[in-house]
């Protein structure tokens, strides 16, 4: 009998480690579908109140305040009022690849692939990249503490990845 109580809670503990592995990547989509649907004042909610990105040259925040501002920027990529092209990061479509990740209790981290394809200043781009991540459970749901983003290129379409210089968009 005690093999299958043995038995019993490993099993569980899988289940426990499936779930969780599922709402993190649940919470992944989540983030993704928020920059593809312009739904970006839902993006603080999905870090803990004191959550960073670090997503280098294109800009740092910690807090879900500053997380907030830094995501602000982006948006539908024509001023309707004067019919002109926005400057700045906009139209962004994101795409992630192999989601790995370890978890180990409330805590897990992992990594992601990205493909992107947004407009800067008016001009298609292209980028290539890799999310790096931390998450915490809080209360029962998943939510990023640390996002990094380390990019391979981010170039224009027009160029292309050929070249040697692979990081021409900035905020």
């Amino acid at each position: 009998m005690a093999n299958l109580e043995e038995r019993v809670k490993e099993l569980e503990a899988k289940v426990v480690e499936l779930y969780d592995r599922e709402a993190i990547r649940d919470l992944r989509y989540r983030y993704h579908e928020c920059i593809n649907e312009a739904q970006l004042a839902a993006i603080p909610e999905l870090f803990t109140e004191d959550g960073e990105i670090d997503f280098g040259h294109l800009g740092k925040a910690k807090g879900r305040d500053e997380i907030k501002a830094f995501f602000s920027g982006l948006g539908p990529g024509r001023n309707a009022a004067e019919g002109q092209r926005r400057q700045g990061l906009y139209r962004v479509r994101q795409f992630i690849h192999n989601h790995v990740l370890k978890v180990q209790g409330d805590r897990a981290e992992g990594y992601a692939y990205l493909e992107a394809k947004p407009v800067y200043n008016g001009e298609s781009y292209v980028v290539a990249a890799r999310y790096n991540d931390e998450y915490v459970k809080r209360n029962g749901k998943w939510l990023f503490s640390r996002m990094s983003l380390t990019p391979f290129f981010m170039v224009p379409l027009r160029e292309g990845w050929a070249g040697d210089d692979l990081l021409k968009m900035g905020r």
